[in-house]
């Protein structure tokens, strides 16, 4: 894939309990390098990341650093 090929990326974000929960997350993972869009639902825990060249280690960083977890 070249780097700058927009890909769509899903996870699962565990722990999430609010609206502030489904924040936290989006605002620290739209900080990822090359991340152009994140939609995060509360209910099912589903992330969906937009971007380009977007770092997979770096989206779970960021979602850790948010004080949740990707499941596996």
């Amino acid at each position: 894939m070249e780097p700058n090929e927009t890909e769509i990326r899903e996870y699962t974000v565990k722990g999430m309990t609010c609206a502030h929960c489904v924040l936290s997350v989006r605002e620290e993972v739209e900080e990822v390098a090359g991340v152009a869009a994140v939609d995060v639902q509360l209910d099912s825990g589903r992330m969906v990341v937009t971007g380009a060249g977007v770092d997979d280690a770096a989206v779970r960083a960021a979602v850790a650093e948010a004080g949740y977890e990707v499941a596996s």
